[in-house]
């Protein structure tokens, strides 16, 4: 059930907020032994909140929308009083002395914290596996991966260990795992939701955003997280619209865009394509207008974030020296010692490679060749998108050109890994909101992602099509047996 059913039996006294919460807090007991989507289950925290949320439902208050409803939260958010630690042995004892914006809202609109979710280590990685503390597995086959960086957000809703989650977006980061899992995720648009209190990796990328098993309930949390906030300056201004009413708006005469570029990519599997081209006749049925769209620089959009991304992280990382906070090296006989020490040990392979490709690319000599070319080619990405829709309403890609690979299958080779990301990476290149949702199955059964993509502040009308889409497919319903999904 979705988070409007829930809410219904929660008022109607048919389960208590405390008792909704024990079911998921059991559910994790059972299934996370497996999977390893927690890296911190608050289970006291949590039903403490829902006793709160059942007494003053019993008092008769008025209560806010997600009351006693369990959320999770990925482990790259501060949570005041409990261990942020981004997967990182850096961070591993931090425990932030403030709220992140997105969680302080989440819990004032009546949001039950079940506990924190595992990912790539400081959000770096597409599978989980980078996570110093073990990686998650995907709930369809626990010998594939969940994707990543928010693989434990995603694998904690489609196991049912909460109603929704949290992750945050930097590359694909939510819609990637949401494909692998098959769940819904959605990176909002660019400065939409506030990034105050997410430990940053991309600052110019990154975007907070929620994974649920509906696009109903995604838009239920995106309006609670969404909105101004005078502590993010890149956080927009613009008034937030009333996005579960958007839902019903008819999609009869809407210009669907099929990007040619996308259906052309190395890699591409024929069974993904295959289900994603159904998924797009099923919208022609609804009414929509299927249109190709050439966006000529749309894989070009990899190579441009592998500067960007690793760039700002290079930046963004340089806080963690060993001295004001975090992991810290006992030995080391000089301060430059202990610094270089406690970067070398305290973060993971991966966190390195992206600080030296990203500190190279900014050198001196080099920062024209790299940095600067990378964010030219950027702004030629967004004029691709500016001049697709100026003849369709919406884009539609596959999210990943696979499903979930096999644990190890990329260890030996970066760069493979890197390609899981083809597909989602433009839409943060140019800021735009883009949402995942399932459309079909391969032959394994594991779940084929499908990737809308709309215009600047247009999420009312991404989750409007994406909406129309799940309720005439109703993709679940014929989805295979599963190793842990019921």
């Amino acid at each position: 059930m979705g988070i409007a059913e829930w809410r219904g039996q929660l008022e109607r006294g048919e389960v208590s907020a405390r008792e909704l919460t024990d079911q998921h807090l059991a559910r994790i007991e059972a299934v996370d032994g497996t999977l390893h989507s927690f890296l911190e289950v608050t289970t006291e925290r949590a039903r403490a909140d829902a006793d709160r949320i059942d007494a003053a439902r019993a008092a008769g208050e008025s209560l806010p929308p997600l009351a006693g409803i369990p959320l999770a939260i990925k482990d790259n958010l501060c949570t005041k009083g409990i261990r942020t630690t981004c997967s990182s042995r850096m961070l591993e004892q931090f425990v932030p002395p403030y709220e992140s914006t997105v969680t302080e809202r989440l819990w004032q609109a009546g949001g039950v914290l079940i506990g924190k979710t595992n990912l790539d280590e400081f959000a770096m990685g597409s599978s989980t596996e980078t996570s110093a503390f073990g990686p998650s597995r995907n709930p369809w086959n626990p010998e594939r991966v969940p994707g990543g960086s928010s693989g434990g957000s995603a694998a904690a809703v489609a196991a049912g260990e909460c109603i929704a989650s949290l992750g945050s977006d930097t590359g694909g980061s939510i819609r990637q795992p949401a494909a692998f899992c098959g769940v819904v995720g959605l990176k909002p648009t660019y400065g939409r939701v506030s990034r105050w209190g997410l430990v940053a990796f991309a600052s110019s990328l990154d975007q907070v955003g929620p994974l649920s098993t509906s696009v109903a309930d995604a838009a239920e949390l995106l309006q609670v997280i969404a909105g101004e906030d005078r502590r993010d300056g890149t956080c927009l201004k613009a008034p937030v619209p009333d996005y579960c009413t958007a839902l019903q708006a008819p999609v009869k005469g809407l210009r669907v865009g099929l990007v040619k570029e996308c259906f052309e990519a190395d890699g591409l599997d024929p069974q993904v394509k295959a289900s994603v081209l159904a998924a797009a006749a099923q919208l022609e049925a609804l009414g929509c207008e299927l249109v190709e769209v050439s966006c000529p620089r749309f894989n070009d959009g990899i190579a441009t974030y592998y500067v960007i991304a690793p760039s700002e992280a290079s930046a963004n990382l340089a806080r963690y020296d060993g001295v004001k906070y975090g992991y810290r090296s006992e030995q080391a006989g000089s301060l430059a010692e202990m610094t270089a020490r406690s970067r070398a040990e305290g973060f993971g392979d991966e966190v390195q490679r992206r600080i030296l490709i990203g500190t190279y690319a900014l050198s001196a000599g080099y920062v024209d060749a790299y940095y600067k070319k990378a964010q030219q080619v950027r702004t030629l990405i967004r004029r691709d998108f500016d001049a697709a829709f100026t003849t369709v309403d919406v884009l539609l890609t596959p999210t990943s050109p696979t499903t979930a690979f096999r644990f190890g299958a990329h260890a030996e080779d970066p760069l493979a890994m890197y390609l899981a990301d083809l597909l989602t990476i433009p839409a943060n290149m140019a800021g735009l909101p883009a949402i995942s949702l399932p459309c079909g199955f391969d032959d394994g059964g594991l779940p084929i992602g499908l990737q809308l993509i709309t215009g600047v502040l247009e999420e009312p009308r991404l989750l409007q099509v994406a909406h129309h889409y799940e309720q005439a497919a109703r993709v679940m319903d014929s989805r295979p047996e599963a190793a842990l999904v019921a």
